[in-house]
């Protein structure tokens, strides 16, 4: 039951560490050199610790993804998928932002596929086997 529950958290955890790590890697030069003005994040959350510490973006990461482990793992079972959905596509579409502006198009539609092929494979195999 608890490999199960870790194993869910999969795709919730993925999207969120791919939509974070496009995030830094597209900051602009002057952003990293301390010109904190330059941030360039939708998130208003994400924003407010980027524009006070070059390093706020990790600090608020750091955080989330413990948030996602922490109520992925123990909110009630219909509630937690809620949740970790939402993540999904919460991230999606904060990826898929940077994706589609510097990729292109589909991209972005092949790494929103991904994720949920991702998310319904490792529900389907968590509760057709009833252990979750």
């Amino acid at each position: 039951m608890k490999k199960v529950k870790l194993l869910l958290l999969i795709p919730a955890l993925w999207t969120s560490l791919f939509d974070i790590t496009i995030t830094t890697v597209h900051q602009p030069k002057e952003y990293w050199n301390g010109n904190l003005k330059k941030a360039n994040e939708g998130n208003p959350i994400g924003a407010i610790f980027m524009e006070n510490h070059v390093y706020g973006l990790f600090f608020i990461s750091i955080i989330w993804i413990l948030i996602i482990g922490l109520l992925g793992y123990y909110l009630p079972r219909k509630v937690s998928r809620i949740f970790l959905l939402f993540c999904i596509i919460a991230h999606s579409f904060g990826a898929s932002s940077w994706l589609s502006n510097i990729y292109g198009f589909w991209v972005a539609m092949i790494f929103i596929l991904f994720n949920s092929m991702l998310y319904f494979i490792i529900e389907d195999k968590a509760y057709s086997a009833k252990i979750a």
